[in-house]
């Protein structure tokens, strides 16, 4: 069976990668989002297990400890993270995984899974970008501030990762990160394997 691809999709906060995500995993076969786990309190809505693994503190810094995570960060005091285990499984399985995280766990998870493919999101503008964090409608002044700081300190690694993608135009950047996805599908090695019996049929 051959082995799944896994995908690092970072953004700032505001550029839209959620939303391109959720819309490729709809279109888009055999490929999942992986779950994080998080220490942050669940807002309205959300689903243990379908959002978040939401645990708390010290059982998070336990399964830390034990080596559990592919990845973890700190983000605005609360602690998100990947299982190393989960993840393995699915692409093992020939799953495709996608993995939503900051530009400090891309950099861990590249050490770990170095054939990892990694993109990256911008907004179009500056005033896109705070028009949209200001849009949401959850967030105080104080942490629209915060995130907008943060959101620079993102920005300014962009170029660590392997592909960029200007998020200006919704369906045009849906189409840019599926051929993304689609590319390494095409590789000879994967093709190779995956249509071994019909190859070695035509060869006949």
């Amino acid at each position: 069976m051959v082995n799944g691809n896994l995908y690092i999709v970072s953004a700032p906060s505001g550029a839209g990668k959620t939303s391109l995500v959720k819309a490729l995993v709809e279109s888009t076969q055999n490929i999942l989002t992986s779950i994080s786990h998080t220490t942050r309190p669940m807002r309205p809505g959300e689903v243990n297990g379908r959002d978040y693994h939401f645990v708390g503190k010290n059982k998070f810094l336990s399964m830390e400890k034990d080596g559990d995570f592919a990845e973890y960060a700190e983000v605005f005091g609360n602690y998100y993270a990947t299982s190393s285990r989960w993840l393995n499984e699915q692409l093992s399985e020939g799953t495709d995984i996608i993995l939503e995280i900051d530009w400090q766990g891309a950099q861990q998870v590249k050490k770990l899974f170095p054939d990892s493919i990694s993109i990256f999101i911008l907004p179009p503008s500056r005033k896109t970008l705070l028009e949209r964090l200001h849009t949401r409608g959850q967030d105080s002044k104080e942490i629209i501030q915060r995130r907008t700081q943060e959101a620079i300190t993102e920005m300014s690694h962009y170029h660590e990762f392997d592909y960029l993608i200007i998020n200006d135009d919704f369906r045009t950047a849906l189409l840019e990160l599926k051929s993304i996805i689609n590319t390494p599908r095409l590789a000879m090695s994967q093709q190779k394997e995956k249509h071994a019996s019909l190859i070695n049929h035509l060869l006949e």
